[in-house]
């Protein structure tokens, strides 16, 4: 395998689901580290305008294509970031049975891809592997507490099982892997129709519309801007000692949904109510990182703290302009009682 270590120089990097909302701003700063940049995306959820800008970029190639297929790449390559799945529910329950394709063949085809090259695979994976748990906050060697069978099983587990491959393959020496376990995530880019709670909050409150909160607003998510989301990622990318082993990348302060709906009435000006809709079924009741591996593998910690993130995410939107799409969120197969269950 080759030493491909940070400061070896440029580097030949495919991102993969490169156009999506986290995928276009790691591509902005990998270019901007000076890096070659191969942005891999078939555009089910991710946006041409996301990678509009890179286009004139001669260190930035946008192929469309999806992550299933067999990818050939006549460069060598040396970092393949593996982004490449919806990521809201509303996105990924629309075609669950793409969506554990995409985690376990999209993966696979990776990883073949990376053993081909030599390459370094960071493998983006999700909270939402230690499903609704036990555990507070929750730490990497919790296992967690997932439905197999429930209508978010086809990301949790197709989550969970591309995971596993990635470990196997690393420890039989096929590829040299990485994988972070991405809590949520906020801020320019997201779609307005993306269907997780911030993006909802907000395009809700810009045209005047109530705010869509789930059961009473009690549970719990801990939100972290997209900049310190990317830092954490290359910096994981880039680390010789946090291989192998699942890495947590999120922001450990922790809100209610009602404290954040709140927020985003103050910081927007709205007068909007509220309407309350029962909870999902197999909807986490408390969501908060320990991110203390993250802190010693990798010295990093979030710096935005939510209110700016929120201001500047609100930014976003409002330059967009007026015509945007205002979320419709639909009841949802609901857990027990009236409101569902609130913890």
């Amino acid at each position: 395998m080759r030493d491909l270590t940070a400061g070896s120089g440029a580097l030949t990097i495919l991102v993969t689901g490169g156009a999506g909302f986290v995928g276009s701003h790691l591509c902005d700063a990998l270019l901007a580290e000076g890096h070659r940049v191969i942005c891999l995306d078939n555009f089910l959820t991710g946006a041409r305008a996301n990678v509009a800008p890179l286009a004139n970029n001669p260190r930035f190639t946008l192929v469309e294509q999806d992550v299933c297929e067999m990818y050939r790449c006549a460069e060598r390559l040396d970092r393949i970031y593996n982004l490449a799945c919806p990521a809201s529910p509303v996105h990924y329950q629309a075609d669950p049975v793409q969506t554990m394709m995409t985690c376990v063949l999209g993966t696979g085809r990776m990883l073949d891809l990376a053993a081909e090259h030599g390459a370094r695979l960071l493998q983006a994976s999700t909270s939402e592997v230690y499903g609704d748990p036990e555990e507070h906050p929750q730490r990497e060697s919790y296992r967690g507490r997932v439905s197999c069978t429930g209508p978010r099983a086809c990301y949790d587990e197709g989550k969970r099982a591309a995971e596993a491959l990635c470990f196997d393959s690393d420890r039989q020496g096929r590829v040299d892997t990485r994988v972070a376990r991405i809590f949520n995530t906020y801020g320019p880019r997201m779609r307005p129709d993306d269907g997780r709670v911030v993006s909802n909050l907000i395009v809700q409150a810009l045209a005047g519309e109530r705010l869509t909160i789930h059961g009473h607003g009690a549970q719990t998510r801990s939100f972290c801007y997209v900049s310190d989301l990317v830092r954490g990622l290359m910096a994981l990318m880039e680390t010789e000692i946090g291989k192998a082993r699942p890495v947590n990348l999120g922001n450990p302060g922790e809100y209610t949904i009602r404290e954040l709906a709140d927020m985003v009435l103050k910081l927007t000006g709205s007068r909007s109510g509220f309407r309350h809709l029962p909870m999902p079924r197999d909807d986490p009741g408390r969501r908060c990182p320990d991110i203390s591996l993250a802190a010693k593998l990798l010295g990093w910690r979030p710096e935005v703290p939510l209110e700016e993130g929120l201001r500047r995410t609100i930014g976003h939107y409002r330059a967009v302009g007026s015509d945007l799409p205002v979320p419709d969120v639909p009841p949802c197969p609901a857990a027990d009682g009236p409101l569902g269950r609130v913890k």
